[in-house]
């Protein structure tokens, strides 16, 4: 049973240090604009395209024109591997706690295809991942260059990795792992499942509410991403790659007050174990 494993860029597989919204802010100056910009609107969680478009606005007060907006990715494109390059030297560049191990760990199994689903265009994804030198690990990518929805990037990324297998993938077998509520909204649309890391650049509380199948902080925990990707027996014996509903009393307290049916953090796990004790 083949799995397609689809990881977002920008805090989920790296944390290039503002890079990319430092190079934007430079773009719109180049071509006329106000200065920081990207303060102006929120850059997590979307596309390129819609970024290139929300500093094109919030400086001009109109949409650009399909030369304007090639102009501006052009000028980005242009600053951003300089911008990767001073978060390196500064040491604000780093890799996500733990993807390094996990990456290495699914790129051993044969049923395991990996990808890239991201917001960030082609060219920016690769400049931005150079210096971890991530992305030998992925065959496929899906980018943000052609749409506005995060949801048609993943859904074309699912193409992709069918066309390189020859077969088709059940959309119960693909896996998004990304860092804000949007990536968990992209999955849900396309029936996907969908993990999130916390040190990246989502809003927590977002995030807590997004209705995840899994959280935690980052990916140093390799046994439990793994047994939720149903690559590892979970040792409870519950199969955790079809989650659907909590299986231990403190989920089960968990789902009872808020509805959800995720995974809970070691730290919530552990938070909701004190309270109870204190009962």
């Amino acid at each position: 049973m083949r799995k397609l494993v689809l990881f977002d860029v920008d805090g989920t597989l790296v944390n290039a240090g503002g890079a990319g919204k430092r190079a934007l802010n430079r773009a719109i100056i180049d071509f006329g604009g106000i200065k920081d910009v990207c303060n102006f609107f929120e850059l997590q969680g979307e596309t390129d395209r819609v970024n290139f478009e929300n500093a094109f606005y919030f400086s001009f007060k109109r949409k650009p024109t399909l030369k304007e907006y090639e102009k501006i990715k052009s000028l980005y494109l242009k600053y951003l591997p300089a911008e990767v390059d001073y978060s390196v030297k500064n040491n604000l560049y780093f890799e996500i706690e733990g993807v390094r191990k996990l990456l290495e760990e699914l790129s051993k199994i044969d049923d395991i295809i990996l990808g890239v689903g991201t917001g960030n265009i082609e060219e920016g994804a690769f400049i931005k991942l150079k210096p971890s030198g991530l992305a030998s690990y992925f065959k496929l990518g899906s980018f943000g260059e052609k749409y506005r929805e995060r949801y048609k990037v993943l859904k074309e990324a699912q193409r992709k990795a069918e066309k390189i297998l020859k077969e088709s993938i059940n959309e119960n077998n693909v896996y998004v792992i990304g860092d804000t509520e949007k990536d968990v909204l992209a999955a849900r649309i396309n029936s996907y499942h969908c993990g999130i890391v916390l040190d990246g650049f989502g809003n927590k509380e977002k995030v807590l509410r997004s209705g995840a199948e899994i959280i935690e902080k980052n990916f140093k925990n390799t046994d439990i991403w793994l047994i939720w990707l149903g690559i590892k027996k979970d040792p409870k014996g519950i199969k955790r790659g079809t989650y659907i509903c909590p299986d231990t009393p403190i989920e089960h307290s968990y789902f009872g007050k808020t509805g959800r049916g995720r995974y809970l953090s070691q730290k919530e796990m552990k938070e909701i174990e004190s309270i109870l004790k204190k009962k």
